[in-house]
């Protein structure tokens, strides 16, 4: 689907819709659980549903009735095949947790996810008896009994794969230990499994770079829960706000949230936006924006929309330690730097990140979306900066996080048009 963006002022309030990160999360524990879940989530995003089709394919009971999911756990079935779709989270989070089980798996994926990385988390399972017949070849088929024991994980591959373990080693029958190797990177993301674990009645010990996980662990259902709403996506509107006079705000967003992804108000207000937060509502308005350098280990995913926030600022944005937005949806240092030089920015690419040299008139232009949907989602907001239109490839890449994106950035000023839908 190709998008064309007019040039328009974005403002006013909207919702955050619920995160991702969370959904999946608290989707697992529930599976794991003993007793039924009602979720309570106000996007059905098409990662979302794949987590829910890989637990359905294995035994669980899922409905979802409007805003509710239901997750009623079942006795889960000795084979399965599952499709995820083209979520890496979905993949690195269930590969131990199937093993767990002891369910004879084979996982399928679309996209770019065969490409994405599945080591060191491979080998790591191998030692504790899983067996990988296709190597690292898509479709994958596991099999064989995850053992207890002590992991090592290199921390600043992705976090998903230590998410995984932390799902899976409780429910073995054996204490664990799983050891992080330095530099660790998205620590965030772990404190968001981490506390998602603990609101299903899991023990987990965490010291420096160490979690120390008892076994014979029972998951206890809260009954219903909500899902957080999500700073990732919120990002997009904030930043939004930042180039805009009258402003943005976004509600129902927890300034507590072990998401990592909230640090975007820091990077805001780093560079001079005008950032104020009235309980669960944050609100963005134009200042004078000035460079600055931003390191991304913690937050890769809010680099693209940085970037955009970046081209308005006076002086250079350097964004730094952010070598693993390669091995994305897309190269987003490539997708990022393409984006920007396309309407006009003036960008270089290093190796783990990006110069953006602010203040330069942008055109408007032919943006290639690489399916990836934070590159079409910042493009999106990119296009109220630049003097032309900004034309979009692969914008229906936005349903991986955010289907109704398009639709929320048009009630808020923006002017989107479908060109076509191939």
């Amino acid at each position: 689907m190709t998008v064309n963006c007019t040039p328009s002022a974005i403002s006013g309030k909207i919702r955050a819709i619920s995160s991702k990160s969370d959904a999946h999360r608290l989707l697992i524990c529930a599976a794991l659980s003993e007793n039924e879940t009602k979720i309570n989530c106000n996007v059905m995003s098409k990662d979302i549903a794949a987590t829910i089709y890989c637990l359905k394919s294995m035994g669980t009971e899922i409905s979802v009735d409007g805003d509710v999911i239901t997750v009623h756990p079942n006795q889960f079935n000795k084979k399965a095949d599952i499709d995820c779709g083209e979520s890496g989270s979905t993949l690195r989070f269930l590969m131990p947790v199937v093993s767990a089980l002891n369910i004879d798996t084979t996982i399928t994926g679309h996209g770019r996810l065969p490409e994405r990385p599945i080591s060191p988390l491979k080998e790591e399972m191998e030692k504790k008896g899983v067996t990988f017949h296709t190597d690292n070849k898509f479709p994958l088929h596991l099999t064989g009994q995850l053992q207890s024991g002590e992991y090592e994980i290199l921390g600043n591959i992705s976090s998903q794969f230590i998410t995984g373990l932390l799902f899976a080693l409780p429910i073995l029958q054996g204490d664990s230990k799983i050891k992080l190797i330095p530099p660790v990177e998205s620590k965030s993301y772990l404190n968001i499994t981490v506390s998602v674990l603990r609101k299903f009645g899991i023990e987990i010990d965490e010291q420096e770079n160490l979690y120390i996980i008892k076994g014979n662990q029972k998951y206890i259902s809260p009954k219903e829960i909500t899902v957080d709403g999500d700073w990732s996506n919120s990002s997009f509107f904030l930043c939004a706000g930042a180039l805009s006079e009258s402003g943005v705000t976004v509600t129902d967003l927890d300034i507590n949230s072990p998401q990592g992804d909230k640090k975007i108000l820091e990077v805001l207000s780093s560079m001079g936006a005008d950032v104020q937060i009235s309980g669960t509502e944050i609100t963005v308005k134009k200042n004078k924006l000035n460079g600055i350098t931003v390191d991304a280990s913690d937050i890769p995913d809010a680099v693209p929309i940085i970037s955009v926030v970046a081209t308005a600022c006076n002086g250079d944005t350097q964004i730094i330690n952010a070598g693993r937005l390669r091995i994305k949806e897309s190269d987003r240092i490539k997708s990022v730097v393409e984006m920007l030089l396309s309407v006009g920015g003036s960008v270089e690419e290093t190796d783990d990140g990006m110069i953006i040299h602010g203040g330069k008139e942008l055109t408007g232009g032919k943006v290639n979306g690489y399916n990836d949907h934070r590159i079409v989602m910042s493009a999106s907001i990119l296009s109220s900066l630049c003097k032309g239109d900004v034309e979009i490839t692969d914008s229906n890449a936005v349903g991986k996080s955010y289907p109704d994106f398009f639709a929320d950035f048009n009630k808020m000023g923006g002017n989107a048009n479908v060109l076509n839908d191939r």
